[in-house]
Protein backbone atom coordinates (compact mmCIF):
# COMPACT_ATOMS: atom_id res chain seq x y z
CA UNK A 1 0.00 0.00 0.00
CA UNK A 2 2.49 2.32 0.90
CA UNK A 3 5.13 1.66 -1.91
CA UNK A 4 1.77 1.93 -3.99
CA UNK A 5 1.10 5.39 -2.71
CA UNK A 6 4.85 6.49 -3.38
CA UNK A 7 5.39 5.73 -6.59
CA UNK A 8 1.59 7.30 -7.58
CA UNK A 9 2.86 10.66 -6.08
CA UNK A 10 6.15 10.36 -7.84
CA UNK A 11 4.39 10.14 -11.29
CA UNK A 12 2.24 12.79 -10.32
CA UNK A 13 4.72 14.96 -9.19
CA UNK A 14 7.34 14.66 -11.66
CA UNK A 15 4.32 15.50 -14.35
CA UNK A 16 3.86 18.65 -12.30
CA UNK A 17 7.26 20.59 -11.02
CA UNK A 18 7.13 23.54 -9.56
CA UNK A 19 10.33 25.99 -10.12
CA UNK A 20 11.68 27.56 -6.62
CA UNK A 21 14.74 28.96 -5.45
CA UNK A 22 16.34 27.57 -2.70
CA UNK A 23 15.89 30.26 -0.16
CA UNK A 24 12.26 30.47 -1.26
CA UNK A 25 12.01 26.50 -0.69
CA UNK A 26 13.63 26.73 2.69
CA UNK A 27 11.81 28.82 3.56
CA UNK A 28 8.38 27.14 2.48
CA UNK A 29 9.96 24.00 4.64
CA UNK A 30 10.33 25.68 7.82
CA UNK A 31 6.70 27.35 7.72
CA UNK A 32 5.35 23.75 7.09
CA UNK A 33 7.11 22.50 9.48
CA UNK A 34 5.86 25.55 12.18
CA UNK A 35 2.46 25.07 10.91
CA UNK A 36 1.93 21.07 11.20
CA UNK A 37 4.77 19.72 13.23
CA UNK A 38 3.85 21.91 16.11
CA UNK A 39 0.63 21.33 17.57
CA UNK A 40 2.09 21.44 21.14
CA UNK A 41 4.00 24.39 20.64
CA UNK A 42 0.86 26.02 19.65
CA UNK A 43 -1.55 25.00 21.91
CA UNK A 44 1.07 25.58 25.12
CA UNK A 45 1.99 29.31 23.83
CA UNK A 46 -1.93 29.59 23.42
CA UNK A 47 -2.32 28.61 27.18
CA UNK A 48 0.75 30.70 28.13
CA UNK A 49 -0.40 34.24 26.21
CA UNK A 50 -4.07 33.61 27.19
CA UNK A 51 -6.20 36.29 25.62
CA UNK A 52 -3.17 37.79 23.67
CA UNK A 53 -2.99 36.37 20.04
CA UNK A 54 -1.44 39.39 19.09
CA UNK A 55 1.38 38.26 22.00
CA UNK A 56 1.51 34.24 20.58
CA UNK A 57 1.64 35.39 16.60
CA UNK A 58 4.55 37.66 17.38
CA UNK A 59 6.60 34.90 19.21
CA UNK A 60 5.60 32.46 16.22
CA UNK A 61 6.94 34.81 13.97
CA UNK A 62 10.50 35.20 15.93
CA UNK A 63 10.87 31.44 16.08
CA UNK A 64 10.39 31.22 12.62
CA UNK A 65 12.34 33.93 11.52
CA UNK A 66 15.16 32.92 13.75
CA UNK A 67 15.24 29.13 12.29
CA UNK A 68 15.12 30.54 9.07
CA UNK A 69 18.34 32.31 9.76
CA UNK A 70 19.90 29.27 11.03
CA UNK A 71 18.53 27.20 7.69
CA UNK A 72 19.82 30.01 5.74
CA UNK A 73 22.97 28.64 5.65
CA UNK A 74 21.95 25.49 3.66
CA UNK A 75 19.86 27.05 1.35
CA UNK A 76 22.37 26.61 -1.67
CA UNK A 77 21.61 24.42 -4.96
CA UNK A 78 22.97 21.08 -3.55
CA UNK A 79 22.23 20.71 -0.34
CA UNK A 80 18.86 22.51 -0.19
CA UNK A 81 16.66 19.39 -1.09
CA UNK A 82 18.69 16.82 1.10
CA UNK A 83 18.37 18.88 4.06
CA UNK A 84 14.88 20.32 3.27
CA UNK A 85 14.32 16.40 3.34
CA UNK A 86 15.83 16.07 6.88
CA UNK A 87 13.99 18.62 8.47
CA UNK A 88 10.36 16.91 7.17
CA UNK A 89 11.51 13.62 8.67
CA UNK A 90 13.12 14.77 11.73
CA UNK A 91 10.26 16.92 12.52
CA UNK A 92 7.75 14.43 11.90
CA UNK A 93 9.39 12.16 14.22
CA UNK A 94 9.68 14.55 17.06
CA UNK A 95 6.30 15.86 17.00
CA UNK A 96 4.93 12.37 16.96
CA UNK A 97 6.60 11.57 20.27
CA UNK A 98 5.86 15.22 21.32
CA UNK A 99 2.44 15.40 20.33
CA UNK A 100 0.92 12.32 20.87
CA UNK A 101 3.49 11.17 24.47
CA UNK A 102 4.49 14.80 25.72
CA UNK A 103 7.87 13.26 25.37
CA UNK A 104 10.49 16.36 25.05
CA UNK A 105 13.74 15.54 22.40
CA UNK A 106 16.26 17.19 24.56
CA UNK A 107 20.23 16.07 25.59
CA UNK A 108 18.99 13.33 27.50
CA UNK A 109 16.52 11.92 25.08
CA UNK A 110 18.55 12.48 22.52
CA UNK A 111 21.60 10.35 24.69
CA UNK A 112 18.43 7.68 25.49
CA UNK A 113 17.95 6.91 21.50
CA UNK A 114 21.79 6.91 20.96
CA UNK A 115 21.93 3.54 23.80
CA UNK A 116 18.97 2.14 23.01
CA UNK A 117 18.65 -1.42 22.01
CA UNK A 118 16.66 -3.10 18.83
CA UNK A 119 14.57 -4.89 21.40
CA UNK A 120 13.87 -1.55 23.75
CA UNK A 121 13.51 0.34 20.04
CA UNK A 122 10.66 -1.87 18.19
CA UNK A 123 8.28 -1.30 20.65
CA UNK A 124 8.28 2.10 19.90
CA UNK A 125 8.03 2.20 16.52
CA UNK A 126 4.17 1.47 15.91
CA UNK A 127 1.48 1.22 13.24
CA UNK A 128 0.12 4.72 14.60
CA UNK A 129 3.87 6.25 14.23
CA UNK A 130 4.22 5.18 11.04
CA UNK A 131 1.27 6.57 9.87
CA UNK A 132 2.13 9.75 11.24
CA UNK A 133 5.64 10.18 9.93
CA UNK A 134 4.35 8.66 6.25
CA UNK A 135 1.65 11.64 6.03
CA UNK A 136 3.76 14.66 7.89
CA UNK A 137 7.27 13.50 6.84
CA UNK A 138 7.55 10.81 3.77
CA UNK A 139 4.77 12.79 1.83
CA UNK A 140 5.90 16.19 2.17
CA UNK A 141 9.76 15.05 1.02
CA UNK A 142 8.76 13.22 -1.85
CA UNK A 143 7.29 16.56 -2.86
CA UNK A 144 10.46 18.28 -2.45
CA UNK A 145 12.06 15.59 -4.03
CA UNK A 146 10.22 15.08 -6.94
CA UNK A 147 7.85 17.80 -7.15
CA UNK A 148 10.10 21.09 -6.94
CA UNK A 149 12.69 22.13 -9.35
CA UNK A 150 15.59 24.33 -8.11
CA UNK A 151 15.63 27.49 -9.59
CA UNK A 152 19.10 28.19 -11.63
CA UNK A 153 20.92 31.08 -10.53
CA UNK A 154 24.34 33.40 -10.73
CA UNK A 155 27.07 32.49 -8.64
CA UNK A 156 26.24 35.57 -7.29
CA UNK A 157 23.03 35.27 -6.40
CA UNK A 158 23.28 31.96 -5.15
CA UNK A 159 25.46 32.77 -2.33
CA UNK A 160 24.38 35.91 -1.73
CA UNK A 161 20.82 35.16 -1.65
CA UNK A 162 21.13 33.30 1.75
CA UNK A 163 23.20 35.81 3.50
CA UNK A 164 20.67 38.32 2.65
CA UNK A 165 18.14 36.17 3.60
CA UNK A 166 19.61 35.35 7.11
CA UNK A 167 20.30 38.57 7.55
CA UNK A 168 17.34 40.04 6.75
CA UNK A 169 15.63 37.29 9.20
CA UNK A 170 18.21 38.10 12.20
CA UNK A 171 16.66 41.22 12.38
CA UNK A 172 12.98 40.66 11.87
CA UNK A 173 13.61 38.24 14.67
CA UNK A 174 14.98 41.22 16.95
CA UNK A 175 12.25 43.30 16.01
CA UNK A 176 9.39 40.74 16.55
CA UNK A 177 11.06 40.41 20.26
CA UNK A 178 11.37 43.84 21.12
CA UNK A 179 7.59 44.64 20.63
CA UNK A 180 7.17 42.76 23.79
CA UNK A 181 10.27 41.76 25.27
CA UNK A 182 9.80 41.80 28.65
CA UNK A 183 6.74 39.31 28.49
CA UNK A 184 9.07 37.01 25.36
CA UNK A 185 11.98 36.90 28.30
CA UNK A 186 9.66 36.28 31.26
CA UNK A 187 7.91 32.99 28.90
CA UNK A 188 11.50 31.77 27.40
CA UNK A 189 12.94 32.06 31.21
CA UNK A 190 9.62 30.80 33.09
CA UNK A 191 8.10 28.02 30.61
CA UNK A 192 11.26 26.55 29.28
CA UNK A 193 8.43 23.31 28.11
CA UNK A 194 6.99 25.78 25.45
CA UNK A 195 9.99 26.17 23.61
CA UNK A 196 11.16 22.80 24.69
CA UNK A 197 8.03 21.53 22.62
CA UNK A 198 9.43 23.24 19.17
CA UNK A 199 9.96 21.19 16.21
CA UNK A 200 12.87 21.12 14.83
CA UNK A 201 14.34 23.54 17.09
CA UNK A 202 14.59 21.05 20.57
CA UNK A 203 16.07 18.23 18.59
CA UNK A 204 18.75 19.89 16.42
CA UNK A 205 19.63 21.68 19.61
CA UNK A 206 19.63 18.21 21.37
CA UNK A 207 21.65 16.78 18.97
CA UNK A 208 24.43 19.54 18.83
CA UNK A 209 24.35 19.03 23.02
CA UNK A 210 24.73 16.09 22.39
CA UNK A 211 27.44 15.85 20.17
CA UNK A 212 29.26 18.46 22.22
CA UNK A 213 28.90 16.26 25.43
CA UNK A 214 30.56 13.00 23.76
CA UNK A 215 32.97 15.06 21.96
CA UNK A 216 34.87 16.17 24.83
CA UNK A 217 34.24 12.65 26.30
CA UNK A 218 36.28 10.64 23.49
CA UNK A 219 39.67 10.13 24.98
CA UNK A 220 38.51 9.79 28.69
CA UNK A 221 39.45 7.15 30.57
CA UNK A 222 37.85 6.16 34.28
CA UNK A 223 39.47 7.26 37.17
CA UNK A 224 40.65 5.19 39.79
CA UNK A 225 38.26 5.57 43.29
CA UNK A 226 38.52 4.03 46.35
CA UNK A 227 41.84 1.81 45.93
CA UNK A 228 42.02 2.32 49.75
CA UNK A 229 38.62 0.37 50.15
CA UNK A 230 38.92 -2.46 53.17
CA UNK A 231 36.05 -4.92 54.84
CA UNK A 232 35.61 -3.74 58.08
CA UNK A 233 35.72 -5.52 61.01
CA UNK A 234 31.98 -6.52 60.77
CA UNK A 235 33.68 -9.24 58.53
CA UNK A 236 35.65 -11.05 61.44
CA UNK A 237 35.23 -14.04 62.98
CA UNK A 238 33.09 -15.18 61.06
CA UNK A 239 32.47 -18.33 58.39
CA UNK A 240 29.97 -17.22 56.08
CA UNK A 241 30.12 -15.11 53.37
CA UNK A 242 27.51 -12.39 52.60
CA UNK A 243 25.45 -12.01 49.69
CA UNK A 244 24.01 -8.83 48.86
CA UNK A 245 21.62 -8.66 45.50
CA UNK A 246 20.95 -4.51 44.41
CA UNK A 247 17.90 -4.75 42.43
CA UNK A 248 18.00 -2.00 40.24
CA UNK A 249 14.33 -1.50 38.46
CA UNK A 250 13.41 -0.01 35.39
CA UNK A 251 10.35 2.42 34.49
CA UNK A 252 8.61 1.77 38.32
CA UNK A 253 7.22 4.28 39.86
CA UNK A 254 6.30 5.03 43.55
CA UNK A 255 2.61 6.37 43.16
CA UNK A 256 1.89 2.12 42.03
CA UNK A 257 3.08 0.62 44.98
CA UNK A 258 0.50 -0.34 47.32
CA UNK A 259 3.57 -0.39 49.65
CA UNK A 260 3.06 3.83 49.56
CA UNK A 261 -0.80 4.04 49.92
CA UNK A 262 -2.09 3.14 46.23
CA UNK A 263 -5.08 1.78 46.22
CA UNK A 264 -4.95 -0.94 43.65
CA UNK A 265 -2.93 -4.06 45.64
CA UNK A 266 0.17 -3.98 43.33
CA UNK A 267 2.09 -5.40 46.44
CA UNK A 268 0.32 -8.38 48.06
CA UNK A 269 3.91 -10.70 48.36
CA UNK A 270 5.85 -8.18 49.43
CA UNK A 271 3.68 -7.02 52.52
CA UNK A 272 3.88 -10.40 53.79
CA UNK A 273 7.43 -10.22 54.22
CA UNK A 274 9.53 -8.34 56.80
CA UNK A 275 10.81 -5.77 54.61
CA UNK A 276 11.80 -2.34 54.89
CA UNK A 277 9.61 0.30 52.58
CA UNK A 278 11.20 3.85 51.50
CA UNK A 279 8.19 5.67 50.54
CA UNK A 280 9.80 9.57 49.85
CA UNK A 281 12.83 8.87 47.60
CA UNK A 282 13.61 10.77 44.08
CA UNK A 283 15.63 9.67 41.59
CA UNK A 284 19.04 11.36 39.70
CA UNK A 285 17.33 11.28 36.21
CA UNK A 286 13.81 10.53 34.34
CA UNK A 287 15.96 8.25 32.19
CA UNK A 288 17.69 5.56 32.19
CA UNK A 289 20.54 6.95 30.87
CA UNK A 290 21.05 9.53 33.40
CA UNK A 291 19.54 8.17 36.18
CA UNK A 292 21.61 4.70 36.10
CA UNK A 293 25.24 5.98 36.03
CA UNK A 294 24.40 8.50 38.32
CA UNK A 295 22.90 6.67 41.26
CA UNK A 296 26.19 4.59 41.33
CA UNK A 297 28.61 7.73 41.10
CA UNK A 298 29.99 9.57 43.69
CA UNK A 299 28.72 12.61 42.47
CA UNK A 300 24.48 13.53 43.66
CA UNK A 301 22.53 15.02 41.21
CA UNK A 302 23.70 18.75 41.82
CA UNK A 303 27.08 17.75 40.67
CA UNK A 304 26.52 14.83 38.17
CA UNK A 305 27.18 15.22 34.74
CA UNK A 306 28.09 12.58 31.76
CA UNK A 307 31.56 13.69 31.99
CA UNK A 308 32.13 12.95 35.32
CA UNK A 309 30.09 9.91 35.24
CA UNK A 310 32.43 8.44 32.30
CA UNK A 311 35.78 10.40 34.27
CA UNK A 312 35.26 8.27 37.63
CA UNK A 313 34.83 4.90 38.43
CA UNK A 314 31.72 4.18 40.54
CA UNK A 315 30.70 2.21 43.69
CA UNK A 316 31.28 -1.21 41.87
CA UNK A 317 34.69 -0.53 41.73
CA UNK A 318 35.33 0.42 45.35
CA UNK A 319 33.26 -3.03 46.25
CA UNK A 320 35.73 -4.71 44.40
CA UNK A 321 38.74 -2.82 45.48
CA UNK A 322 37.39 -4.31 48.88
CA UNK A 323 37.83 -7.56 47.55
CA UNK A 324 34.12 -8.59 47.03
CA UNK A 325 32.69 -10.27 44.42
CA UNK A 326 30.33 -7.91 42.46
CA UNK A 327 28.80 -9.11 39.15
CA UNK A 328 26.32 -7.88 36.31
CA UNK A 329 23.46 -9.08 35.66
CA UNK A 330 21.15 -7.65 32.99
CA UNK A 331 17.91 -8.03 31.22
CA UNK A 332 17.66 -4.53 30.16
CA UNK A 333 19.58 -2.31 27.80
CA UNK A 334 22.84 -2.76 29.10
CA UNK A 335 25.35 -1.55 32.19
CA UNK A 336 26.11 1.70 30.39
CA UNK A 337 29.64 1.73 31.37
CA UNK A 338 29.08 0.91 35.12
CA UNK A 339 30.40 -2.75 34.90
CA UNK A 340 33.10 -2.37 32.26
CA UNK A 341 35.58 -3.75 35.10
CA UNK A 342 33.32 -6.35 36.48
CA UNK A 343 32.12 -9.66 35.19
CA UNK A 344 28.53 -9.47 33.40
CA UNK A 345 25.79 -11.16 32.30
CA UNK A 346 23.07 -10.64 29.60
CA UNK A 347 19.53 -12.36 30.28
CA UNK A 348 17.67 -9.81 28.00
CA UNK A 349 17.45 -12.65 25.08
CA UNK A 350 16.82 -16.40 25.48
CA UNK A 351 15.02 -19.05 23.56
CA UNK A 352 11.36 -19.39 24.55
CA UNK A 353 10.87 -20.69 27.82
CA UNK A 354 8.63 -19.66 31.14
CA UNK A 355 10.63 -16.79 31.30
CA UNK A 356 11.16 -15.62 27.33
CA UNK A 357 8.71 -15.45 25.18
CA UNK A 358 8.56 -13.65 21.80
CA UNK A 359 12.44 -13.08 22.13
CA UNK A 360 12.58 -10.98 24.98
CA UNK A 361 12.78 -12.23 28.78
CA UNK A 362 11.21 -11.10 31.96
CA UNK A 363 12.63 -10.46 35.08
CA UNK A 364 11.92 -14.64 36.59
CA UNK A 365 14.87 -15.33 34.52
CA UNK A 366 16.79 -14.27 37.43
CA UNK A 367 16.23 -16.29 40.06
CA UNK A 368 16.17 -18.68 37.67
CA UNK A 369 19.77 -18.41 37.23
CA UNK A 370 20.69 -17.22 41.38
CA UNK A 371 18.88 -20.68 42.17
CA UNK A 372 22.10 -22.17 40.64
CA UNK A 373 24.66 -19.75 41.50
CA UNK A 374 23.99 -19.67 45.29
CA UNK A 375 25.80 -22.99 45.29
CA UNK A 376 29.16 -21.90 44.44
CA UNK A 377 29.54 -18.41 46.52
CA UNK A 378 32.36 -19.54 48.45
CA UNK A 379 33.16 -15.31 48.73
CA UNK A 380 31.39 -12.26 49.57
CA UNK A 381 29.13 -11.41 46.97
CA UNK A 382 27.83 -8.36 45.65
CA UNK A 383 24.86 -9.25 42.60
CA UNK A 384 23.54 -6.29 40.33
CA UNK A 385 20.26 -7.50 38.79
CA UNK A 386 19.34 -5.10 36.37
CA UNK A 387 15.51 -5.31 35.85
CA UNK A 388 13.28 -4.28 32.39
CA UNK A 389 10.91 -4.13 34.78
CA UNK A 390 7.70 -1.98 33.67
CA UNK A 391 9.65 -0.53 30.32
CA UNK A 392 6.94 0.86 28.18
CA UNK A 393 5.32 1.14 26.22
CA UNK A 394 4.94 -2.56 25.97
CA UNK A 395 3.93 -3.13 29.56
CA UNK A 396 1.72 -6.38 28.55
CA UNK A 397 5.69 -7.84 27.68
CA UNK A 398 7.04 -8.08 30.83
CA UNK A 399 4.65 -10.32 32.83
CA UNK A 400 3.20 -13.48 32.09
CA UNK A 401 0.15 -13.42 30.24
CA UNK A 402 -1.17 -15.69 33.14
CA UNK A 403 -0.42 -13.31 35.87
CA UNK A 404 -2.42 -10.77 33.79
CA UNK A 405 -4.10 -9.73 37.47
CA UNK A 406 -6.16 -6.29 36.44
CA UNK A 407 -8.10 -6.20 33.56
CA UNK A 408 -8.92 -5.16 30.68
CA UNK A 409 -5.53 -4.44 29.91
CA UNK A 410 -3.67 -2.57 26.79
CA UNK A 411 -2.01 -5.11 25.10
CA UNK A 412 -0.42 -2.92 22.25
CA UNK A 413 2.33 -0.84 22.37
CA UNK A 414 -0.16 2.01 20.50
CA UNK A 415 -1.54 3.73 23.69
CA UNK A 416 -4.35 5.55 21.30
CA UNK A 417 -6.32 2.23 20.88
CA UNK A 418 -6.50 1.90 24.94
CA UNK A 419 -8.21 3.95 27.36
CA UNK A 420 -5.99 5.29 29.94
CA UNK A 421 -7.33 3.03 32.50
CA UNK A 422 -6.39 -0.25 30.11
CA UNK A 423 -2.78 1.60 30.41
CA UNK A 424 -3.09 1.73 33.94
CA UNK A 425 -4.04 -1.67 33.97
CA UNK A 426 -1.23 -3.01 32.16
CA UNK A 427 1.33 -0.80 34.37
CA UNK A 428 -0.22 -2.34 37.23
CA UNK A 429 0.42 -5.80 36.58
CA UNK A 430 4.28 -5.07 35.48
CA UNK A 431 4.32 -3.63 39.40
CA UNK A 432 2.75 -6.96 40.57
CA UNK A 433 5.23 -9.00 38.74
CA UNK A 434 8.29 -7.09 40.05
CA UNK A 435 6.12 -7.68 43.57
CA UNK A 436 5.91 -11.48 43.01
CA UNK A 437 9.88 -11.67 41.38
CA UNK A 438 10.94 -9.72 44.45
CA UNK A 439 9.11 -12.06 46.75
CA UNK A 440 10.70 -15.21 45.39
CA UNK A 441 14.03 -13.62 45.18
CA UNK A 442 13.90 -13.00 49.26
CA UNK A 443 12.06 -16.18 49.85
CA UNK A 444 14.86 -18.18 48.72
CA UNK A 445 17.10 -16.00 50.36
CA UNK A 446 15.50 -16.57 53.54
CA UNK A 447 16.18 -20.62 52.71
CA UNK A 448 20.30 -19.96 52.42
CA UNK A 449 21.34 -20.72 55.82
CA UNK A 450 25.23 -20.95 54.71
CA UNK A 451 24.93 -16.79 53.43
CA UNK A 452 24.09 -13.71 55.38
CA UNK A 453 21.97 -12.00 53.20
CA UNK A 454 20.21 -9.18 51.91
CA UNK A 455 18.17 -7.62 49.23
CA UNK A 456 17.66 -3.77 48.41
CA UNK A 457 15.55 -2.68 45.41
CA UNK A 458 15.40 0.98 43.98
CA UNK A 459 14.31 2.17 40.05
CA UNK A 460 15.88 4.21 38.34
CA UNK A 461 13.03 6.80 37.27
CA UNK A 462 9.69 6.81 37.23
CA UNK A 463 6.77 6.68 34.68
CA UNK A 464 4.03 9.04 33.24
CA UNK A 465 0.83 7.27 32.60
CA UNK A 466 -1.55 9.84 30.74
CA UNK A 467 -1.23 12.84 33.55
CA UNK A 468 -1.83 15.97 32.01
CA UNK A 469 -1.48 14.57 28.49
CA UNK A 470 2.25 12.71 29.37
CA UNK A 471 2.98 9.06 29.03
CA UNK A 472 6.38 7.33 29.13
CA UNK A 473 9.32 9.10 31.01
CA UNK A 474 12.39 11.54 29.99
CA UNK A 475 10.61 14.89 30.92
CA UNK A 476 13.88 17.67 31.34
CA UNK A 477 14.18 16.99 35.07
CA UNK A 478 13.38 20.34 36.08
CA UNK A 479 9.66 20.18 34.57
CA UNK A 480 9.31 16.54 35.34
CA UNK A 481 6.40 15.26 37.54
CA UNK A 482 6.45 13.81 40.28
CA UNK A 483 5.39 10.66 38.89
CA UNK A 484 8.61 10.25 36.96
CA UNK A 485 10.94 11.31 39.85
CA UNK A 486 9.58 9.55 42.90
CA UNK A 487 11.05 6.23 42.89
CA UNK A 488 10.35 2.76 45.21
CA UNK A 489 13.28 1.77 47.03
CA UNK A 490 12.79 -1.58 49.19
CA UNK A 491 15.34 -3.09 51.69
CA UNK A 492 15.09 -6.30 53.05
CA UNK A 493 18.15 -8.17 55.71
CA UNK A 494 18.37 -11.65 56.95
CA UNK A 495 18.69 -11.89 61.10
CA UNK A 496 22.53 -13.10 59.99
CA UNK A 497 23.06 -10.12 57.63
CA UNK A 498 21.62 -7.37 60.47
CA UNK A 499 23.90 -9.48 63.29
CA UNK A 500 26.93 -9.25 61.15
CA UNK A 501 26.81 -5.54 60.40
CA UNK A 502 25.37 -4.34 63.41
CA UNK A 503 22.74 -2.98 61.48
CA UNK A 504 19.04 -1.88 63.96
CA UNK A 505 16.23 -2.75 61.55
CA UNK A 506 13.83 -0.90 64.49
CA UNK A 507 16.28 2.19 63.80
CA UNK A 508 15.56 2.02 60.03
CA UNK A 509 11.95 1.75 60.17
CA UNK A 510 11.42 5.16 61.94
CA UNK A 511 13.48 6.20 59.46
CA UNK A 512 11.28 5.50 56.10
CA UNK A 513 9.52 8.08 55.28
CA UNK A 514 12.63 10.13 55.22
CA UNK A 515 13.58 12.18 52.40
CA UNK A 516 16.13 10.01 50.54
CA UNK A 517 17.14 10.13 46.85
CA UNK A 518 19.90 8.22 44.78
CA UNK A 519 22.43 10.30 45.91
CA UNK A 520 22.87 8.01 49.17
CA UNK A 521 23.07 4.91 47.24
CA UNK A 522 27.07 5.05 46.82
CA UNK A 523 27.67 5.81 50.49
CA UNK A 524 25.16 3.90 51.56
CA UNK A 525 25.97 0.21 49.85
CA UNK A 526 29.23 1.23 51.43
CA UNK A 527 27.79 1.92 55.10
CA UNK A 528 25.55 -1.29 54.53
CA UNK A 529 28.22 -3.79 53.79
CA UNK A 530 31.11 -1.49 55.94
CA UNK A 531 33.43 -1.07 53.48
CA UNK A 532 36.24 1.56 54.90
CA UNK A 533 37.42 3.89 52.24
CA UNK A 534 38.01 7.83 52.21
CA UNK A 535 35.10 7.96 49.61
CA UNK A 536 32.75 7.30 51.89
CA UNK A 537 30.88 10.41 53.13
CA UNK A 538 28.30 9.54 56.42
CA UNK A 539 25.98 12.34 55.96
CA UNK A 540 24.57 10.40 52.99
CA UNK A 541 24.40 6.92 54.53
CA UNK A 542 20.97 6.26 55.60
CA UNK A 543 22.56 3.28 57.81
CA UNK A 544 24.47 5.49 59.58
CA UNK A 545 22.59 6.16 62.03
CA UNK A 546 21.07 3.09 62.92
CA UNK A 547 24.39 0.98 63.22
CA UNK A 548 24.52 -0.80 67.02
CA UNK A 549 27.88 -0.12 68.42
CA UNK A 550 28.68 -3.81 69.68
CA UNK A 551 29.89 -6.39 66.93
CA UNK A 552 28.35 -9.78 66.88
CA UNK A 553 30.28 -12.59 66.29
CA UNK A 554 28.73 -15.02 63.86
CA UNK A 555 30.80 -18.30 64.40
Amino acid sequence: MISQLISTTRRRLTRRQIVLSPVVLMAVTTLFVLLVDNRTFWSTGADVFRGQTLALVGIGGAVYFLTLAVFSAFALPWVVKPFAIFILILSSVSSYYMDNLGVFIDRNMIQNVMVTTVNESKHLITLDFLSHVLIYGIVPSLVVALGIKIKKQRKLVMFGAPVAVAALSVLLTVGLLFTNYKDYSAVVRAKRDFMGSYQPGAPLVGTVRYASMVGKTLNVVAQPIGQDAVKGPSYDKRDKPSLTILVVGETARAQNFSLNGYAVDTNPELSKLPILNFDNVSSCGTATAVSLPCMFSKFGRADYTFEKGLANQNVLDVLSNADVNVEWWDNNTGDKGLAARIPTRSFSVGPDSEFCRAGECDDGVFLENLRTYAEGITKDTVLVFHQIGTHGPAYYLRYPPELEKFKPACRTSEFKKCTRQEIVNTYDNTIAYTDKVLAETIRFLQSQDDLSASLLYMSDHGESLGEGGVYLHGTPYFMAPEEQTKVPMILWMSDKFENQFNIMSDCLSGKTSSALSQDNLFHSLLGMLDIKTDEYNENLDFFASCKGQKQVSLQ
